[in-house]
């Protein structure tokens, strides 16, 4: 069982398949997902990775977590959260950055996160009640609950009775949902369908327990170690004339040399062709002298 990732919700967008059919997604963003520690069974008694995600003030965050964060060489995380895994070989490295290709395209995922906050709400919004008929009979109560309680026995209500109240604002795991598209250079995951949470929202992306992993699949993960990244922009924007030079000096020494004769040769019929000129015009000036 490898470590899942912390996304934050962007929103939703729409993408047309193959078929030209019309696909629904959930765009999901990693915002510097790195591990912030580790948790092994000889210290802790359980194996996990401690990811962080989303940038924090330091100013915020309590000093026990400045702390940890320190030890780990990583900057503050808005959050922070830990994932189960199988065995010491699925660990990741301290300060590695997971990449967003740690999902394949077409792989079933489960997505959890908090669904959205609807406030205080009746009891036919919140559980679906078909409600009080709309005539004959039933005055200015068509959408009330109806009868709560019992007769004199037993004379109360019992608890977890579905009735009006808070609505929303819960933890949800969407099992088995499939990753449609995933964008590395910007670090999105597409899901297709939809996913629990408001938009800003942070979710935990794992692979499916009820579905078999893809053939392929990254171990213990795809990520970043730490430093990596700056290297690789820096060799992309490098100017073309410095990769040019750069490729000439890596070149082998035989092949320089076997460029320097070819040069020499082509200058050469150049100078005996422009030798003989010069004889010729010293002469017609003393004859006209």
């Amino acid at each position: 069982m490898r470590t899942g990732v912390i996304a934050k919700k962007l929103g939703m967008t729409r993408f047309f398949d193959e078929a030209g059919s019309h696909v629904p997604v959930t765009v999901l963003s990693l915002e510097g997902c790195q591990v912030v520690g580790q948790r092994t069974a000889d210290k802790d008694g359980y194996v996990a990775v401690q990811l962080g995600a989303g940038a924090k003030k330091a100013k915020n965050t309590s000093q026990a977590d400045r702390g940890q964060f320190a030890k780990a060489l990583v900057e503050p995380k808005r959050k922070v959260v830990e994932f189960r895994v199988s065995g010491d070989d699925m660990l990741i490295d301290v300060g590695a950055e997971i990449t967003a290709d740690h999902f394949m395209e077409g792989q079933r995922v489960d997505v959890q996160g908090i669904t959205v906050g609807k406030g205080f709400q009746g009891g036919m919004k919140r559980w679906n009640f078909g409600g009080l008929r709309a005539t004959h009979g039933v005055s200015v109560s068509h959408r009330s609950l109806g009868s709560t309680g019992n007769r004199q026995d037993p004379g109360k209500t019992f608890k977890n009775k579905k009735m009006a109240g808070h609505l929303g604002q819960e933890t949800v795991t969407t099992l088995n949902l499939t990753v449609f598209r995933v964008d590395v250079e910007r670090g999105l995951i597409m899901i297709r369908g939809a996913v629990p949470g408001t938009e800003g929202s942070w979710v935990k992306i794992r692979d499916a327990i009820k579905k078999a992993a893809p053939e392929g699949l990254p171990t213990p993960g795809s990520y970043r170690k730490a430093g990596e990244e700056k290297a690789s922009k820096e060799a992309q924007e490098a100017p073309a004339e410095e990769q040019d030079l750069t490729a000439a000096a890596e070149a082998p020494v035989e092949e320089v040399q076997a460029q320097a004769p070819e040069t020499e040769a082509t200058a050469a019929p150049a100078v005996e062709a422009a030798a003989p000129e010069a004889p010729a015009a010293e002469g017609n000036e003393g004859a006209d002298q």
